[in-house]
Formats: structure tokens, sequence, C-alpha cells
């Protein structure tokens, strides 16, 4: 990202011109991040004083419709109340370009409102209204005074809020707003006004005050499912021309604006549960999820056809056409995008949705007495729910530890006690701070008792940013006593550290092998004891035993990967096939898939049908669970009365289902 300039400074970005004031003057000392007490036991808003409500923050119009789908979708279906927030204003060279005509003079303002138009009528189809439904246009005001547009539609019991905050995505100097905000504290920028908006006066932001309005959003909508965008992406090498082509900042794969939305979103979720533990208050219970962006096209895709067909359908409506007679006079969609742009784009952004933090869902485990312990991250902390009757699930106990990004390894040691792996947002300061990850420990003391103090085990990167790119946890009891723990690195390889049987942990090493792999690793000790590990690389599947790679050629896989008794299930590229050792494993649909074997039931599967149902494979049957609330996530566990399937609602509280 490029540093901004050392003084203060008000970069107004107003209809048609960016323009500049400058200032001499004093800047506030930085404003240290909050850091959420990690100490367990503190309360957590129950699951019956709360619904569940999807909010989501994107850094420009569209954001949504390329990255966070069908997640989105999906839960809009179920009934789940949606809020999408967009940081800037997606104003651009203020160009609406049309295919084939010649370039109209610039101008910001109406291609802003342009593109508002265009999510409007995407998330209009999305409601199953027609495109040009009237929406309830408003100025919201935010903490500090400062002022939002917020359009509304209801279909029924379904309702979607867009919240337009409008700051500029660029300045005069041609350097990008919202990553200066980010890196200097002494920096303010000045919104946009779109045409046509009820928002009729600009206002100022600094750091502080973004994270601010973020967090009052926080508050006000108290949501149960945040979805963000990556603030951690991948280090790319690309060239200089393939790096301007495809819209990434320098050395990273992804837009400049996507990871500053996201590290600020980051951060303010930390402050707003961070200010809860301060005032003794209950710790807002929601689950995070955040997506890759422009990683989509660096990787096989995974989308089926039929879900990208869906998914590219709502980008047809945002993108519009200037023939249509929506009722806006600056323009009706973001006209480049419409059509078949999305499918024909080679950046083949619309034909994939990743996690940042793949995980399988809630780690299971069985209790003394046989019921079910389900842990997850909650409010960005470790938390236990338990089963008091089954399919009956206590309140979630605070386990601390926080702030946790939404991915939990676990292993049970051989007595039946549990360890918690996760990965700690030790700082995300901002302006100018520490951003920093780090590997954490929480072990059992006895089986299905209390535990011991969070353990910190470092990060095999040496420096904070290469750290950052540290991936989801995964771990797996080996026969002889010892635990493995994988992640994926910054090099894009595996890193490993191992537990020995009286609980010493050895160094982080890297696995050999040269060949990249996506996050998403699947680990599983097979009859003879032995420990294997998979990953999906580029052009196929990489393979570990016993930390040795082996040679055999597998094929290629579009998503993450599941392994059970030393096999191997992966998905085809841009398809919904699962296959696995005899070929066609019979569980088609999208997402990740779980495995576990057992001698009395042999290889379960868990996965996601293209519908969104979960559904489960048994030897030859495949059963669908066909109603109740959606599985944000899900695991599986295997008891001598056959599979349980556990997953975690869109209100933040857990499911059983025992097919």
């Amino acid at each position: 990202m490029t540093t901004a300039p050392r003084r203060r400074t008000v970069l107004a970005a107003a209809l048609a011109v960016t323009t500049a004031a400058a200032g001499c003057s004093v800047p506030e000392p930085r404003r240290t991040a909050p850091t959420a007490d990690p100490a367990p036991g503190k309360p957590i808003a129950s699951a019956r004083t709360r619904r569940a409500l999807l909010l989501q923050i994107a850094a420009h119009p569209d954001d949504d419709l390329y990255f966070m789908n069908p997640d989105s979708q999906r839960l809009l279906d179920a009934g789940v109340p949606l809020v999408s927030v967009y940081v800037t204003a997606g104003e651009h060279t203020g160009r609406n370009r049309v295919a084939g005509m010649p370039d109209t003079p610039p101008d910001r303002a109406a291609y802003s409102s342009a593109r508002h138009q265009g999510l409007r009528q995407s998330y209009a189809a999305a409601l199953g209204l027609p495109l040009f439904t009237p929406w309830r246009r408003r100025v919201l005001t935010l903490p500090g005074g400062r002022r939002a547009e917020i359009d509304t539609l209801d279909r029924g019991r379904r309702r979607v809020e867009l919240v337009f905050l409008n700051l500029p995505m660029h300045t005069n100097r041609r350097y990008m707003a919202l990553p200066a905000l980010w890196q200097d504290r002494a920096l303010e920028l000045r919104t946009h006004l779109s045409a046509g908006s009820p928002v009729t006066r600009s206002d100022t932001y600094d750091y502080d005050q973004l994270v601010g309005v973020l967090v009052g959003l926080l508050a006000r909508y108290r949501p149960t499912v945040v979805h963000t965008l990556d603030p951690d992406p991948d280090i790319q090498l690309s060239d200089e021309a393939a790096r301007r082509r495809d819209s990434e900042q320098p050395g990273y794969s992804d837009h400049g604006d996507h990871t500053a939305v996201a590290s600020f979103t980051w951060a303010a979720l930390n402050r707003w549960v961070a200010d809860a533990v301060r005032d003794g208050e209950p710790i807002p219970a929601f689950t995070a999820t955040a997506f890759r962006g422009y990683y989509n096209r660096h990787w096989p895709k995974n989308l089926p056809p039929r879900l990208l067909a869906a998914k590219a359908a709502r980008l047809v409506p945002y993108g519009g056409d200037p023939s249509w007679e929506c009722g806006n006079p600056s323009g009706c969609g973001d006209y480049g995008v419409g059509g078949e742009r999305p499918l024909t784009n080679g950046k083949g952004w619309v034909r994939s949705t990743h996690h940042r933090w793949p995980t399988a869902g809630p780690a299971l485990a069985e209790q003394p007495d046989g019921r079910l312990a389900a842990y997850g991250v909650l409010g960005l902390r470790a938390v236990r729910w338990r089963e008091t009757a089954p399919g009956v699930w206590s309140e979630p106990a605070d386990l601390g530890g926080g702030p946790l990004a939404p991915a939990l390894g676990s292993a049970v040691l051989d007595d039946g006690r549990v360890l918690l792996f996760g990965v700690r947002f030790s700082a995300i300061d901002g302006h100018g701070g520490r951003n920093r990850r780090e590997l954490v420990l929480l072990e059992q003391r006895s089986p299905g008792g209390p535990f011991l103090a969070w353990r910190g085990l470092g990060n095999p990167e040496r420096t904070d940013d290469r750290g950052r790119r540290v991936g989801a946890p995964v771990a797996v009891a080996a026969p002889d006593g010892r635990v493995h723990l994988f992640v994926r690195n910054a090099d894009r390889n595996v890193s490993t550290r191992v537990r020995a049987a009286d609980g010493g942990w050895g160094p982080w090493r890297t696995l050999p092998g040269t060949s990249e792999v996506q996050d998403g690793l699947a680990a599983s000790v097979d009859g003879t004891g032995r420990t294997h590990l998979y990953a999906a690389g580029r052009e196929s599947v990489r393979h570990w035993v016993d930390g040795i790679e082996q040679t055999d050629p597998l094929p290629r896989s579009g998503s993450t990967v599941a392994a059970a008794g030393g096999d191997l299930y992966y998905r085809r590229p841009a398809s919904g096939a699962l296959l696995g050792p005899g070929g066609d494993a019979g569980l088609d649909g999208f997402g990740g898939v779980v495995a576990a074997r057992s001698a009395a039931r042999g290889t379960v599967l868990l996965g996601t049908g293209e519908d969104g149902r979960v559904r489960v494979r048994t030897g030859d049957r495949v059963r669908t669970r066909a109603d109740g609330a959606p599985g944000v996530s899900a695991a599986l566990h295997l008891g001598e009365a056959g599979p349980t399937v556990v997953g975690l609602g869109p209100d933040g509280h857990p499911w059983s289902w025992r097919p």
C-alpha cells in the first residue's frame, strides 16, 4: 500500500471533481486499538433474545455480488434480514463505459449513483421483485453526526437494507484513499455526494471516525452473521503489467480497497467486542466469515455450473443497460459489468467463492457421559456448547482467547481431553501500528472438564507481514500420543509443529515440496497409524505421509479437500461432483466436505448440496436435511448410535440432526 503524506490533509471528493484542502495542524496522538480480554467466563448474548441478521461490509458496490455469494443469497432465501454496508462511493474515474460506444465525460457523482441503482436492481431481483421496484431512501445519522444514505426494501418477512458511506476511492494525488487512511493517522477523507441521494452534505472521516462509524453500525443492527472481505490476502509476485491489468495492489492478490476495508472491519469488530467486555455487557454473539477477493482468479474455479449461473445472474441487473427506464437519470447500473461480461471476463472473479479461513464447522467431542460438546468462535472468542439432552444445546460458555479468526482446529487425546487451536489477531492497529497474527492453544485439563490457560504457539513466519498470511489450523492426534498441527504459510506451502506424548512442543518446520497449495488442509490417520495430510494445489492435490511428500500424481481439486483413514475426497474444478478412492462419492454439491470413518459405519461423508441443504452419505444412502434453520457451518460426529450432524445456525446457536 502507498504511504500517505505525513501531514494533516483533508482530501475532498465531491460530485464530479476530486479536490484537496491541506492545512497544518498537529495530529492527535495515535489511539491504541483495544485488545479484548482473553480471559474466559464473560457473559454472552443469549440466542433466546436475538434474531438472525446478516451484515456484510464491502469496499465497493459489487464486492458482495462477486465475492460473498452464494452464501448471502442462501441466508436471504432462508428469511434472514440482510444489511449491506458499502464504504466507498464506487466513483472510480466517473466513466460509466458502454461497450461499443464513445467514452462520455467523467461524472463521478453520476457514476456512483448508477452503481447504487444497479445494487437496488440486483437486490430487488434477489427478493423476487421487479427490478425497478421503488425503495425507501432516507438519511441515516451516524456517530459523530455523519450521514449515510440507507435504502430499504421489504418482501413479506424478508428485508434488505443498503447503507452507503460514500468515502472516496481515489484522491487527486492518485494514491488510493482507503489504504492511505488505514496507514496514516494524519489523514482525513471527505465523502462524495452521489447524484440524487438524500444526503446533500459531505462529511470528513479520519481513521478512528471510520472505525467508530462501523462500530456504531454493528451496535445498531447487532448482526448474528458478519461477512467481510479478506484482511490478509496472499502474497503475489505477478509482473507489473499483469498486476496493473488485474487491478491488484503491489505485492498482494487483491485490490487495495478490499484489504483496507477488511482491516477496518476487523478492527471495528474487535473494538465492538472489547467495548462490551470493558462495560461488563454481554459479548455480542456473531459468527464472522471473510471472503477472498481477487484471489479467485489465481486458483482453480469451484462453482458448479448451476450455482455459477445463479451468481452471475445477480450481476446482470447490477450491470443494467443504458436503454433501461429505471427512473434514475444518472444511469441504470454499472454498464461495464452487465450481460454476459461476468462470465466472459478473463479474470474469472465470479467463478469461485472462497473463504479466507475455511473450516469444517464446530469442533465436536464426546463427553464422559456420552453427550456431545461443540466448540466454535462466537463474538471473536472461543465458546463451548453442551448437549443437555439429545439435540438440545446449552447457551454458549465463554472460553476466551480472543480476538480469534473464525476457524478452530481441534484434536482429541486418547483420554478424551480436547485441544483447540486458533489464529489470534494479536494486533490490528492500523495507522502505522502493529498487524500481527499468532497461533494459540487451549488445552483441556480433564475429559469433559475445565481448560488450562491459553498458550501461544507463535507463528511459522518471522515477520508480522508474512505472519498475517497464516492459514486455518488443522490438527490430528496420532496413535503414538503425538498431535500434529498444520497450517498454510505465506509461501503457500505447509508448516507443522508437533506436540509430543508428554505435552512438549517441537519447533515449527516446513514440509518438503515447492508446489503451492490453497488453504483448507485435511489430515487423518490410517489403519496402520500413519498420518496423512492433503492440500489442494494449483495443478494437483499434494499428499504427505508422516511428513514425507508422496510422488504419485493426484488429480486437481477446485475446492478444499477432506480425508478419512488416509483416503482423499475432493471436487473437480468448476463441478459439484465429489470424488473419492472409488470414483464418484455420490455427494454432489458445493463447498467443503467432512469425512469420518469408524469400524462400525465405514466412511461417512457430510456436505452441502447446490440447494444449500445439508446432506450425509452413509454406505450407499444419501439423506438430506429437508427443514430447519440453515447451517452457517456444520460438523460430523460418529458415535455408537450412528452419525450426528451439528450445525451452527444463522442465529449463532447450534442445531443437531441425526439422519
